[in-house]
Formats: structure tokens, C-alpha cells, sequence
């Protein structure tokens, strides 16, 4: 059983920086599945601070898809959620990912800019060209850390990357979408990766997305203080990369 406790990185009078786990999602409506605002809500609730009986308040200032993993931020207070999204609206919180994926890149670092539209009907993300009606942009930069080789059973070793993100723009699926266009797919990837990807990641039980926000900077939203928050990955396909002379 996830216990939300164990994930808290931070915490004072405004904020809450945690952990997110890959499989667990930031918020749902799903009846019976956990998430990261009703597990926070309860762990507020049973806290002194809030024996008044109502329900404490979380804002939610930005989300981590479901199978990713990562550092989120919420607002304890509605000032401060309102800082916190003024932060991103104006491109001052900073938000750093890892990722693994298929192969190894052409060019060692890059930044990548297209346009992006969300289907709701398939909850996918497709590129676009600018004018195609409700396109929004989206920038990445990357850069490659390292790359080794995945061994499978009975088969010829497959070569692997880890890649550092930095995401300029917060869209639906963004990483995901724009690496795999570029002939990057993440592992674990259903939705966007390649054939080959795929097939990888059943062979090497690769089962939720390679990709995890292990690095967050931002302004404290009383204080003003710039604060940065850094964990490594936790999944088995990050491992390798950070025990073998990294």
C-alpha cells in the first residue's frame, strides 16, 4: 500500500513537495484508486493543524501523467497556488526530467519546438503544423548522459539512453510525443514508442513510462527565495545508468 508520508521531500506553511511515484496518478475521479491529492488531503486532514471538520485545502499547480514518476509541488493556501501558477504562466519555474530511451540520439543535445494538438476523444497528443486549429507550441531541450546496452534472452544486445529533458513548455504528453517523433521513443511507452521500443520494453518487463521529473526550481511564493528540489529516479530502468560508473 502507497503511503504518502514516505513521499514528502518538503514541507512548511504553503507548500507540499513530493514524490510521485510512476503507476499512481496526481489527481482522479476513479472510485477506489489512489492518488496523490486524496492520499496529501488525508495526511493534511489528520494533522493538527486542521481538526476544524473541513476538508484542508491542496491546490494543484501542476500534474505528472500517470505512469511517470516525479517531484510535484501543490499550494497549501490559495495565495499560494496563485503564485506558483503565475511562476509557470511566466516561464519561471524550471522543470528537469530524465528519461530513457530507445537507441541513441543523432546529435547529443538539441532543442526541439513543434506544435502540438490534443485529441480528447484518444487522449493522445499529435504534431501539427501551426495553423492547424488549436495547435499549441511546444519546446523541450535535451541532452544525452549515457548510453549502454539492454541484454535480452536470446537476442542481440539493443543499445539504450539516458537523456536529460529540460521542458520549456507543459503540454499534454509533450516529451513523450516530441522525442518519439524525433526517433527517440521512451521505454515502457505504450502509447507513443516505436515497434522496436515496445518489444524491448515486454522483453526487459519495462512496464510503466521511462521518464521521471527529478528535478524542480522554482520561487518560494512567500519568501521569494529561489528553491530547488532533486531526487534521482527510483524505477529498475533508471538503475543501471546510476550504478555503473555514472
Amino acid at each position: 500500500m502507497f503511503k504518502v508520508q514516505k513521499n514528502i521531500i518538503y514541507e512548511d506553511e504553503a507548500i507540499l513537495v513530493v514524490y510521485k511515484p510512476a503507476g499512481i496518478a496526481t489527481q482522479t475521479a476513479r472510485l477506489g484508486q489512489q492518488d496523490m491529492v486524496s492520499e496529501l488531503k488525508n495526511y493534511l486532514a489528520k494533522k493538527s493543524e486542521f481538526k476544524e471538520k473541513r476538508e484542508p485545502y491542496l491546490g494543484v499547480v501542476h500534474r505528472l501523467d500517470q505512469p511517470v514518476s516525479g517531484i510535484l509541488v501543490f499550494a497549501k493556501t490559495k495565495q499560494a497556488a496563485a503564485e506558483l501558477g503565475r511562476q509557470i504562466t511566466s516561464g519561471k519555474m524550471h522543470k528537469f526530467y530524465y528519461a530513457v530511451i530507445y537507441g541513441r540520439p543523432d546529435v547529443r543535445e538539441g532543442r526541439l519546438e513543434n506544435f502540438l494538438y490534443k485529441d480528447a476523444k484518444s487522449n493522445l497528443s499529435l504534431i501539427v503544423k501551426e495553423d492547424f486549429p488549436n495547435a499549441q507550441k511546444a519546446v523541450l531541450e535535451y541532452k544525452l548522459v549515457k548510453s549502454l546496452m539492454a541484454l535480452e534472452e536470446n537476442a542481440e544486445p539493443e543499445e539504450i539512453s539516458l537523456i536529460e529533458i529540460k521542458l520549456i513548455t507543459g503540454r499534454h504528453h509533450q516529451i513523450r510525443v516530441q522525442m518519439s517523433y524525433r526517433g527517440m521513443p521512451l521505454l515502457g511507452d505504450n502509447k507513443y514508442g516505436s515497434d522496436k521500443s515496445k518489444d524491448l520494453s515486454y522483453e526487459i518487463k519495462c512496464r510503466n513510462v521511462a521518464l521521471c521529473a527529478y528535478k524542480l526550481e522554482f520561487f518560494h511564493p512567500i519568501s521569494r527565495k529561489k528553491i530547488t528540489f532533486e531526487r534521482l529516479p527510483e524505477g529498475d530502468i533508471f538503475i543501471p545508468f546510476f550504478t555503473r560508473n555514472f
